[in-house]
């Protein structure tokens, strides 16, 4: 069975009109993003449905996607609630 392990990693500045793809990638390069969050301070959460569209449409750099904004808004309000 092949490895499952899928991961993006999302930003928001303010300067910015939406969210970014900061990093995204499966196997190793996964489990690299989500190490450093983690040895970073930074929320993980898990929605693997999310991470791979994000992965298969989205280049790093690019802008979150319109049909993404509510599963990322989602995440982010989650994010801002619980972890600060």
């Amino acid at each position: 069975m092949g490895d499952r392990r899928i991961a993006s990693a999302i930003g928001y500045s303010e300067k910015d009109s939406a969210p970014r793809v900061l990093a995204a990638g499966r196997g190793r390069t996964a489990e690299k993003i989500i190490a450093v969050a983690r040895e970073s301070g930074v929320a993980v959460i898990e929605d693997s449905a999310l991470a791979a569209v994000l992965e298969s449409n989205v280049n790093p750099g690019e802008l979150i996607p319109v049909w993404c904004w509510e599963a990322v808004a989602k995440i982010l309000a989650f994010v801002r609630t619980e972890f600060r």
